[in-house]
């Protein structure tokens, strides 16, 4: 078989098993109403939780940004590619998080790749929620560390993985902070104090907590009050930040080690100042605007609540990522798809990216979503439900 007849093949395999989808092409800006195919659908699964992407403050410092710098940084950014402002959104960034530096890739999952792929040898262990997203498990995969999974969540079976870890030089403990296809947070303070009584680094993933967990989005280290006590906080600023990027914070000495050792920073152009100028402005709003991130909550806690009630199982969500959980992959496809007709976009989310037997279709709430949206929302689900027998 060639090549290219094994993609068919595989490709036809998806098809059968109701797994295959492409991307949706839009016509317009992120927010909370997009249109696609000449239609307007409510967005429910953009990463834009505060609405940022199209916020004012952000879009004027990207004009000005490229107005004052031109559209690109030129090269990577220990050749001649660090400018100013990227300078200036690292010390702001490292502020915000309460740690001495940050260090700023292009993407989160850059700063994964670099972050394992460059802290971890072969005389150490890293041991990993089993839930963790791609990015982390991708980044470990780069690295000749051993390699420990541990029970979703399960403090248990983090010290087990802990107890058979001694003989190993570093033992590096990393967890996503908000658990991208669940909603659930992990249970940091419990995973620090395993960490101190068995001498352990821990790294924690904010993808889905900057912005949204913690004192003006600060992340999941301020919203368990553990400053101090979490080595380096991972994150991305192409979610609640709402551009695109990924940053590792944390000490001074982690920041130059990595500018010096971390691949996808030595070897990648650095930011175009647009991008790097308005995340920077983003850290300010979060800064000043309490309110966005006030109405995202409420917004998602009523949600949430509203489809339980409907009798929609929503899993152990509990952020304003929300699934409700189907199972089958073809059904829950099938699923999303009957949203898209009653003006709903929610996709659906199946093996392998969940397990097989749970598939769903995953809404997240932002601040950009006013009350009457979500009305029309849970009406469309609540039809579509009926339809599928799930209420």
């Amino acid at each position: 078989m060639s090549g290219l007849e094994r993609l068919r093949e595989e490709l036809e395999q998806l098809k059968n098993q109701g797994r295959y989808r492409m991307p949706a092409v839009w016509e317009s800006g992120s927010g909370p109403w997009m249109e696609i195919g000449g239609r307007r659908v409510l967005q429910m699964a953009s990463n834009n939780y505060l609405g940022l992407t199209d916020h004012p403050r952000l879009k004027q410092a990207a004009i000005e940004a490229t107005q004052k710098y031109g559209v690109g940084a030129g090269s990577v950014r220990t050749i001649s590619g660090t400018l100013d402002v990227h300078d200036q959104l690292e010390r702001e960034l490292a502020d915000f998080k309460g740690t001495e530096a940050a260090l700023v890739f292009q993407s989160g999952f850059t700063t994964n790749q670099g972050v394992f792929g460059t802290l971890l040898g072969e005389e150490d262990i890293v041991i990993s929620d089993e839930l963790n997203h791609a990015s982390i498990i991708d980044g470990i995969r780069l690295t000749k560390a051993a390699r420990r999974i541990y029970k979703h969540k399960d403090m248990d079976s983090l010290e087990e993985a802990l107890k058979g870890a001694s003989g190993h030089r570093t033992r590096f403990i990393v967890t996503d902070g908000v658990f991208s296809m669940d909603g659930d947070i992990a249970p940091l303070p419990q995973i620090v104090e395993l960490a101190e009584r068995y001498d352990a680094v821990v790294c924690i993933d904010d993808a889905h907590a900057s912005g949204v967990l913690g004192r003006c989005g600060k992340g999941t280290t301020d919203h368990f009050g553990l400053h101090g006590r979490v080595h380096i906080q991972i994150g991305t600023l192409s979610k609640a930040v709402g551009v695109v990027g990924g940053y590792a914070a944390g000490s001074q000495e982690l920041k130059e080690y990595l500018i010096h050792k971390a691949r996808p920073f030595l070897f990648s152009t650095s930011q175009t100042p647009a991008v790097a100028a308005s995340c920077l402005e983003a850290i300010r709003v979060l800064r000043t605007s309490p309110e966005l991130g006030e109405r995202m909550w409420a917004s998602a806690n009523s949600f949430r609540s509203q489809l339980q009630r409907d009798g929609f199982d929503t899993g152990v969500s509990e952020t304003p990522i929300i699934p409700i959980v189907i199972g089958d992959s073809a059904r829950t496809m099938a699923f999303s798809a009957r949203l898209l007709e009653e003006g709903v976009f929610a996709p659906g989310i199946v093996y392998p990216t969940v397990a097989a037997d749970k598939g769903r279709v995953r809404f997240i709430v932002t601040a950009a979503h006013t009350a009457d949206d979500l009305e029309f929302a849970r009406q469309a689900v609540l039809k579509v439900g009926r339809e599928f027998g799930l209420v």
